[in-house]
């Protein structure tokens, strides 16, 4: 309501302000007036004055952001050993986008400002430069091709994955469902068994191949456990939608697709409990939870219960808008030391899927015999009753 009341007063004065200048027209008696709908000099004059105008403004502004935002990094330190190398690449791409942006745009407002139109003054008309257009052409051709070459170097150093690193490596399904997360883990055996979309009933909500040995000792978590300094190789599936696994601070990304299983391999290199040591990163967290506390206040004075303090976490989030709870596609990743991944894992390979299946089936017949024995029970009682009340009418 408040975003439309304030659109309303702007067309208020816009309109206002345009009025205004249609009276200041007609007060205008006695003076010239150029309607001809051809800038003369005054005109070019005043448009190169704001043309360089403009040049100061947007890099005044630029300046102001660069010192205000600037000690508010969205992502701090990368947490994967390929990001460094990810994180080199985005800052040579983005250095040089700001220094090419910051010398064309000066070039071309300041030749509009030194340039304008003037009574008399023909323009220097190059029909054609072969010499102009070999310098504009080459030089861009060139710095695009040591960018892409460079990327593609990159890339292939972040997802080949070779035979011994494979070998040592620990897979994980990171399996996307609207709107939800699941990890399933290739349990002692080290191979993730067969699943299929068509395989989901009941609690086998992954759809693994129950019949698959290798599907024996699988097992699924609602947090996403990691150790550190050993490659990570995902195997990613969707169940109804295109999604996007995206982990920011290990430098991830891979689309999720329904009907194939695409992959994405790392190495964490910092754990949970680093990462939130960092001195850059306490104060972030320092900062969030006094705006949450500032924002509590004000919920405990309408009654309202207050915000929980906020604790850094790894998350893997969802890139794609993939439908209504969008936003709240996320799972936690808990990057763990070896010796606390090997606890955990103790403590929870154990509960495989197919123990799940099996524990539910026999509830599920434990019931349905209960229902039955309590069904004989109601109607037992039902018939010794018609069977005296006979009796009693003889």
């Amino acid at each position: 309501m408040t975003t439309l009341l304030v659109l309303i007063v702007v067309v208020l004065l816009a309109v206002a302000l345009w009025q205004l200048t249609k009276i200041f027209d007609l007060t205008q008696v006695g003076v010239t007036v150029n309607d001809s709908q051809v800038a003369n000099d005054n005109d070019n004059k005043v448009n190169g004055y704001l043309m360089f105008g403009f040049l100061v403004f947007i890099y005044l502004t630029t300046i102001w952001c660069l010192a205000y935002y600037g000690k508010f990094p969205l992502i701090g330190d990368s947490a994967s050993e390929h990001g460094p190398e990810l994180d080199n690449l985005m800052m040579i791409t983005m250095t040089l986008i700001f220094f090419v942006q910051t010398i064309t745009q000066a070039l071309l407002h300041y030749f509009a400002f030194k340039y304008r139109g003037r009574q008399g003054q023909k323009a220097l008309y190059f029909a054609d430069s072969n010499k102009l257009e070999f310098i504009w052409s080459i030089i861009p051709a060139i710095v695009l091709a040591v960018l892409i070459l460079y990327g593609l170097y990159a890339w292939t150093n972040i997802m080949f994955v070779d035979e011994k690193d494979e070998k040592d490596a620990i897979v994980i399904e990171l399996y996307a469902q609207q709107f939800n997360w699941e990890a399933r883990y290739s349990g002692a055996d080290g191979v993730l068994g067969k699943a299929n979309v068509r395989y989901i009933e009941g609690v086998n909500n992954l759809g693994i191949d129950l019949s698959d040995p290798n599907s024996q000792d699988d097992f699924a978590s609602k947090e996403l456990h990691i150790p550190k300094g050993t490659r990570i190789i995902f195997k990613m599936r969707s169940q109804d939608v295109l999604h996007s696994a995206y982990m920011p601070h290990f430098r991830a990304q891979m689309n999720c697709v329904p009907g194939m299983v695409t992959s994405f391999s790392f190495i964490p290199s910092v754990t949970t409990a680093e990462m939130r040591e960092k001195p850059a990163m306490i104060e972030k967290v320092a900062n969030i939870n006094n705006i949450r506390a500032k924002k509590s206040a004000d919920l405990v004075a309408k009654g309202e219960p207050a915000l929980d303090p906020y604790t850094f976490d790894f998350l893997l989030l969802c890139n794609k808008i993939c439908g209504a709870s969008h936003y709240n596609m996320q799972m936690k990743i808990i990057v763990d030391t070896p010796e606390e991944y090997k606890a955990w894992l103790k403590e929870n390979a154990p509960k495989t899927i197919v123990q799940a299946v099996k524990t539910a089936a026999e509830e599920a017949k434990a019931s349905e015999a209960a229902s039955k024995q309590t069904k004989d029970s109601i109607s037992a009682p039902s018939n010794d009753t018609t069977v005296v009340a006979k009796a009693e009418m003889k």
